[in-house]
């Protein structure tokens, strides 16, 4: 446990901060699923809809910090082959 003042601040920031990463992971773990779950539904316009939604909320997330901004290009690049690939073959 803390003692100092300094450091009973740096846990409350740490808090804070490890809910604000948890809650933009999640939402773009819950986007990404999205996509997926349209994908397995065999729904193009839904796929290509919820891509739509998935890489600005991937970019938010890199924006802020949660992830890397290498990650975040990375994810959105497989995830857009992936659609287009679906969308090809559909």
């Amino acid at each position: 446990m803390a003692n100092h003042k300094s450091a009973l601040k740096r846990n409350r920031q740490n808090a804070v901060r490890r809910a604000r990463n948890r809650a933009n992971r999640t939402k773009m773990r819950n986007a990404v699923k999205a996509v997926d779950t349209a994908i397995e539904e065999n729904s193009v316009e839904n796929a290509q809809a919820a891509l739509k939604v998935a890489v600005p909320t991937i970019m938010k997330v890199a924006t802020k910090g949660t992830i890397k901004k290498e990650t975040a290009s990375r994810k959105i690049s497989r995830l857009t082959k992936r659609v287009n690939l679906f969308v090809a073959n559909a």
